[in-house]
């Protein structure tokens, strides 16, 4: 039986729980996404040989959603470090980030046209340049995350070069996109070799975002790995999403051509399992995802299990 005390109790934690600020992830996207854009223009500047910077600032600078950089922020701030400390890092991980898309986009790859609504780096500079503005991005983000990062000890920033290093490599994205290429066409293809050219393709620069950041921030051996496996599911995840939505959304919609894939004749999961059932693979992937950060304070893991949360259900 309730006390008058108890209901006064429960009303006042009532209270106390509406007074509580809730976490604005439409507002933490946006300031965060302001920085590195103003961070990434602050680091590659339109200077001599004027034609590669053009080509390099066209796609670094064409918008986009900055998953991968916020990622590297957020971890970074979940463990106690501060935007500052990984914004050289986040900016180094969305040049690795651009420089995919320059070359996937490129006739010898994927040959699309259509890149975050606007024409692909090689429609508008050419093969020659489009191939070259990617290689430069590649370099100079090892040498803006060595040169840039400040605050953190050398043996952390060796570590998180490390990490960048295996992400992009054969261990990493370029493992993921040879056996994506020499996959296509083929009728055996099944969900092991599939999930293989995801975690490399999408999910090692995912993960590597979120360790870096990690790593940078200060964080444990411990919570470095709890964050490296929250990363990989999210990776996955966000693969299984987009191939979802190459066959469900418009190019239009999509700021990139639609159906690309069927196109190219490749595996994908709602090939392989069909829509409903890649909707609910995604879903798994993001509570397995979230349930890594079952260790960290709540609050400070908001923005995580938020941009886990926007990736399992974004339109574009």
């Amino acid at each position: 039986m309730l006390t008058k005390e108890d209901t006064v109790k429960d009303k006042e934690e009532e209270e106390e729980e509406k007074e509580k600020p809730r976490f604005n992830f439409n507002l933490y996207m946006v300031e965060k996404a302001r920085s590195v854009n103003q961070a990434l223009n602050d680091a590659v500047l339109l200077r001599e040989p004027q034609k590669i910077h053009e080509a390099m600032r066209y796609s670094l600078l064409a918008g986009g959603k900055r998953v991968r950089p916020v990622l590297c922020i957020a971890a970074c701030e979940l463990v106690g470090g501060n935007e500052s400390t990984a914004m050289a890092a986040a900016c180094s991980i969305e040049m690795i980030h651009t420089m995919s898309l320059i070359h996937d986009d490129l006739p010898c790859m994927d040959n699309d046209d259509l890149r975050r609504g606007k024409p692909t780096n090689h429609k508008v500079f050419g093969e020659d340049i489009a191939v070259l503005a990617g290689d430069a991005l590649l370099a100079f983000a090892f040498e803006h995350i060595a040169v840039s990062t400040s605050g953190v000890s050398p043996e952390r920033i060796v570590a998180a070069i490390g990490e960048l290093a295996k992400s992009v490599g054969t261990e990493g994205l370029v493992a993921g996109q040879v056996v994506d290429i020499n996959s296509e066409g083929l009728s055996d293809v099944g969900l092991e070799r599939l999930e293989f050219i995801h975690l490399h393709k999408t999910a090692a620069l995912l993960e590597g975002a979120v360790v870096i950041g990690a790593i940078l921030g200060g964080g444990s051996n411990e919570h470095v790995e709890n964050l490296r496996m929250f990363a990989r599911y999210v990776g996955l995840m966000f693969q299984v999403v987009d191939d979802v939505l190459d066959v469900t959304k418009s190019s239009k919609e999509l700021g990139k051509t639609a159906g690309k894939d069927l196109v190219a004749d490749k595996v994908t999961y709602p090939k392989l399992l069909g829509i409903e059932k890649s909707n609910e693979f995604a879903q798994k992937l993001n509570r397995d995802a979230q349930q890594q950060l079952s260790g960290f304070d709540p609050v400070k893991a908001a923005p995580l299990i938020a941009l886990a949360n926007y990736i399992a259900y974004r339109q574009n």
